[in-house]
């Protein structure tokens, strides 16, 4: 391969290295208002009055939007397909505040200090309401969060709000209790995860103007910004083809940015006023303001015959979605349809779930989105059923877990196979991927280890996961190429570059494709005027699902120049190799042929198109194994050696791979030993800052070993599957099982500090 397979830089390092303004904020017209947010200083409560007339009265104020001017349409801020499978129950604001840092009052003046001042004039009266803090207390509490406000849903989703419960799913195949019943050893275990802040560098940003023709034109730091248009059209009553959104460069997403923030209140602002605006998230705000990952209460029973056989799993999830549902129903699924097909020998599976209200903030969509939750529980008590067995973990795991060629009775029931029938595996190097893991961390060995200090201990643990290649039937991504004179072309795309490259990749895939460099494919992405639909940046669809109508677009961009070459030749027989038009003796280099078909001959311009929707998601598989060492007087724990082994397919751009795995496994890692939204009784953020939330950087692991294994996925483009997520999910459990390893003890509850492990060793 010329251009895929290559780990060349990304098309846009250079100038991000070079600090050229690229990002929302560097964005912004020099003259835009300054749009800041009043938020709820309770975490429940009615407000019964709210005085803005001194703060409108202030020099340089010019807007201030409350409840009673911004309209009260429901709606879901969840940037996902259409209908939404999210409840309607957010609106642009609330005179029910549900969680400490609700938005109650927007203020946009020409000046920082002015705006800051026009809040403080703000007066708000609240009844206070007591509040739902625990997620176990929440459902069928006497405390309602969502009663009598309009809530719906689009379509079942097991929304029921009366009872605190945001959305549920269930299902059942074969018989579980009968089958656990009928088991020689049966695990039983319940693991706790928490909230998690997405953390990511560049904050919420957005930018709102009216262009030349009165069109509402938005830059914003977005995932999605096609759903954005979407959302904010339908929400604001305005037509589609009246509003403009634009994705600069953005720093960091992870999932945070898969939803509206910030944008209605700029598009208020700009259309009440008439004059440009930007609203930028203040630190504390994007962990108050925004999303967290969604805590869960997972139970699981795994029951074997007495040789290993696991022949039941069953998982039971109470997830907590905080004040509003966006994400709730298929966060709970991922937790389930990405992590219970592993183990797809068995004669019975169970999954079921509710998804709570809580008057804290929001969970929404992130790195992992259910089925890092969902691991941490199956891959401990694979190992804990394995102690029971005596059994070796790892053979436990080569005799149950998935192999080329099978499939899982899972991916047809939640809907990740076509319709009727189950996903075939046609790619799955996970018995690959362990052998290679095992070796390279000296897992044998390393369980033998003796510490020579009495005062240490070390241990070594191991955790395979999968993940998906975007939503199948549902999510579509599209690519237009432009050949233009001189031979280089344009490459437009809707797929939304959040850090990770895919700019770069999907040039790649245009380059292969085209069978010219790389640098002869200009990028544009991500302009809902100017590039075509795709859904954004989730579900780890950019590469399998984008990638696809790159190729399309360039299959179909061959076929247009050798048509054009048809009629410049005269003949029916012309070949395009990239550099060269030919036909018989006669050649013509593709510089000169484009830069003829604009000034001479044909005068034609050559544009071409690929679309995509995937019907099968097929998943990247990873082992991840992590050796550690702790000191049994404090419990402190530090990572010696992290390995991960990864089947992603065709490695597109083996660089980038590689970073993306290891950015997610330190995510991964930060979940597992130090991230925590902490709240207060009343359900206040305690560590709403960098200087109290506790995130690792590469030093907090001595060493990180990421390879991938021979792999290609017959239905990817050039045999790719996706790497965004996969790397996040085996941290929480390889540590727990690596610290059971070493201490005998097993940790149930996310993050494990040192306190929790020298707790559990002393008590």
């Amino acid at each position: 391969m010329m251009s895929v397979n290559k780990g060349i830089p990304k098309v846009d390092g250079m100038g991000l290295v070079l600090g050229k303004p690229a990002f929302t904020d560097d964005l912004a017209p020099r003259d835009a208002l300054i749009v800041k947010v009043m938020r709820s200083p309770y975490a429940h409560a009615h407000i019964t009055n709210i005085d803005t007339h001194i703060a409108e009265g202030l020099q340089e104020i010019k807007c201030i939007l409350t409840y009673e001017n911004v309209g009260d349409v429901n709606f879901s801020r969840a940037g996902q397909g259409f209908p939404e499978p999210s409840p309607y129950d957010h609106r642009i604001l609330n005179k029910t505040v549900r969680y400490i840092g609700e938005p109650v009052a927007v203020v946009a003046g020409h000046s920082e200090k002015a705006v800051d001042l026009a809040i403080s004039k703000i007066k708000v009266s609240y009844d206070i309401l007591e509040p739902v803090i625990d997620f176990e207390a929440a459902m069928d509490n006497s405390i309602v969060i969502h009663e009598n406000d309009g809530t719906s849903s689009m379509f079942e989703i097991g929304h029921k709000p009366k009872r605190n419960i945001a959305a549920g799913y269930e299902m059942e195949i074969g018989d579980v209790k009968k089958t656990l019943d009928s088991c020689d050893v049966v695990y039983e275990g319940r693991y706790y995860t928490q909230a998690q802040a997405h953390a990511m560098t560049e904050p919420h940003s957005c930018v709102s103007y009216l262009d030349q023709q009165d069109r509402l034109t938005l830059i914003t730091s977005t995932q999605t910004p096609f759903h954005v248009r979407r959302i904010v059209g339908k929400t604001l009553n305005l037509p589609l083809s009246k509003i403009r959104v634009i994705k600069p460069r953005v720093g960091g997403g992870y999932g945070g940015k898969q939803a509206i923030h910030g944008e209605f209140f700029v598009s208020l602002v700009t259309i009440k006023t008439g004059l440009p605006a930007k609203l930028i998230f203040s630190r504390k705000e994007v962990f108050t303001g925004s999303y967290t990952r969604h805590a869960m209460r997972v139970d699981v029973k795994i029951g074997s015959d007495k040789e290993g056989h696991i022949k039941v799993i069953d998982m039971d999830i109470l997830s907590n979605t905080g004040a509003y549902g966006e994400h709730a129903l298929t966060v709970l699924m991922v937790a389930g349809s990405k992590t219970l097909p592993l183990y797809n020998k068995v004669d019975a599976v169970g999954f079921r779930g509710d998804v709570v209200y809580t008057n804290l903030t929001p969970a929404g969509a992130y790195r992992g989105y259910g089925a890092i939750q969902g691991n941490f529980a199956l891959e401990s008590g694979i190992d804990e059923l394995a102690d029971l067995l005596k059994m070796d973990p790892i053979e436990l795991r080569r005799m149950n877990m998935m192999k080329e060629h099978e499939t899982s009775e899972i991916f047809e029931i939640m809907g990740e196979g076509q319709e009727g029938t189950a996903m075939t595996i046609e790619s799955c190097k996970l018995d690959e991927c362990l052998d290679e893991c095992i070796k390279k961390i000296d897992y044998y060995n390393k369980l033998k280890h003796v510490h020579e200090d009495p005062n240490k201990v070390t241990g070594v643990g191991l955790a395979i996961a999968m993940q998906g290649s975007g939503i199948p039937y549902i999510d579509m991504g599209s690519a237009i190429l432009k050949l233009n004179d001189d031979g280089f072309f344009n490459l437009l795309v809707g797929a939304t570059d959040i850090g990770t490259g895919s700019d770069t990749i999907l040039a790649q895939m245009a380059a292969e494709t085209l069978n010219v460099p790389v640098d002869k494919i200009i990028v544009y992405s991500s302009d809902t005027d100017l590039t075509p639909f795709d859904t954004g940046a989730y579900a780890s669809s950019t590469t399998y699902v984008s990638g696809h109508s790159v190729k399309i677009a360039a299959e179909n961009m061959i076929r247009k120049i050798e048509a054009a070459g048809k009629i410049y030749f005269e003949s029916e027989d012309v070949c395009f190799n990239g550099k060269d038009l030919t036909s018989g003796e006669s050649s013509i280099s593709l510089k000169d042929f484009s830069t003829k078909l604009f000034y001479s001959e044909n005068q034609e311009q050559l544009v071409s198109s690929g679309s995509y929707v995937g019907t099968k998601s097929p998943p990247p598989y990873m082992v991840g194994a992590v050796e550690v060492e702790i000191d049994i007087r404090t419990g402190h724990l530090d990572i010696l050696n992290y390995v991960a082994v990864v089947d992603c397919g065709t490695t597109i751009n083996p660089n980038l791979a590689r970073i993306q795995v290891e950015g997610a496994l330190l995510q991964g890692i930060g979940m597992t030993l130090y991230e925590e939204v902490n709240y207060t009784e009343l359900g206040g953020n305690r560590n709403n800052s960098f200087f109290k939330y506790n995130v690792p950087t590469r030093m907090e692991v001595k060493s990180m070993d990421v390879s991938f294994v021979e792999s290609y996925e017959p239905s990817g483009p050039f045999g790719a599957k996706s790497v965004g997520e996969i790397g996040i999910d085996t941290p929480p459990a390889a540590l727990s099982n690596a610290i059971k390893n070493a201490l005998g003890k097993r940790m149930t509850n996310l993050p494990i500090r040192s306190e929790d492990i020298w707790h559990k060793l002393n008590n």
